[in-house]
């Protein structure tokens, strides 16, 4: 039989083991609690990285985006549908959409006269602004002649119809323009006179959304209504102008818009926009 001290030893050999076990357990078991808390931890690093990092290019986006669009206008060109299209109608394609609507251009007219110069501000005309440097950059206004001189109750000189070139351009009855039309910026409704001398503005048909590409330099302070766009003022060459006007016109659109073709030509040799400056 086995004795009574065998018996002990057997029981403390078993008490030991069981107290083992249970702490190899507890072990086990916190190693897992740790584990289980360790990847947790690593999972909302991840996911406190990943919102981080959506965030931050998502920002960087914004950002960018409104570095590509601050200072710019979003315009419209419209173009004259080819169906029907006039025969004094110029296409030379359409300006770019996105104008820059900061800074200012010099636009300079080289005339057979002289030069006759004209400072625009992008921020007050940024779409018919684009619009001229797209044109001159065309040469649209090349070797074209002013072919309106009013000079009983407004007082302004009509240039930019493409039409109005050669020969026969006093036969032009001014409805040549580009292949497409922009809607009136800057108009002089607070203004008087909306038209003072020295302004260079925008001739349209009398529709909203119908400006093309001529424009009128107003030689002595005119009431028109306040409908056309104000391009700029003229800031050299305004004697050339008033040189033109007292040589006066031969009544041609008398019966229509009043004055007629200036019996003093005036032939635009080449129409240039500088590059935007202070932008």
């Amino acid at each position: 039989m086995t004795s009574t001290r065998e018996r002990q030893r057997a029981a403390a050999r078993a008490r030991l083991e069981r107290e083992m076990a249970e702490r190899a357990a507890k072990a086990r078991k916190g190693r897992q609690t740790q584990a289980i808390v360790g990847a947790a931890a690593v999972l909302v690093l991840v996911v406190a990285g990943t919102v981080w990092l959506v965030t931050k290019l998502g920002g960087d986006d914004d950002k960018q985006q409104n570095a590509n669009t601050a200072g710019y206008s979003q315009c419209t060109y419209t173009e004259v549908p080819k169906e029907g299209r006039p025969k004094q109608i110029k296409d030379v394609g359409l300006p770019p959409t996105q104008q820059a609507n900061k800074g200012s251009q010099t636009m300079t007219l080289d005339t057979n006269l002289g030069p006759i110069t004209a400072k625009i501000n992008r921020d007050q005309v940024p779409c018919t602004a684009g619009s001229f440097t797209h044109l001159a950059s065309k040469g649209f206004f090349d070797n074209t002649k002013c072919h309106r001189l009013v000079t009983q109750g407004i007082k302004v000189l009509q240039c930019g119809d493409p039409a109005a070139t050669g020969n026969g351009w006093r036969d032009t009855d001014g409805m040549g323009g580009p292949s497409y039309n922009l809607t009136e910026e800057n108009l002089p409704t607070d203004k008087r006179p909306p038209y003072p001398e020295g302004v260079i503005a925008m001739a349209n048909s009398g529709q909203p959304g119908s400006t093309g590409s001529q424009f009128f330099i107003v030689y002595g302070d005119s009431q028109l209504d306040p409908n056309y766009t104000v391009l700029g003022t003229i800031t050299g060459g305004m004697d050339l102008v008033q040189q033109v006007a007292a040589a006066g016109d031969d009544g041609a659109f008398a019966q229509q818009a009043g004055g007629g073709h200036p019996k003093k030509e005036v032939v635009i040799k080449k129409l240039t926009m500088t590059d935007i400056q202070g932008g």
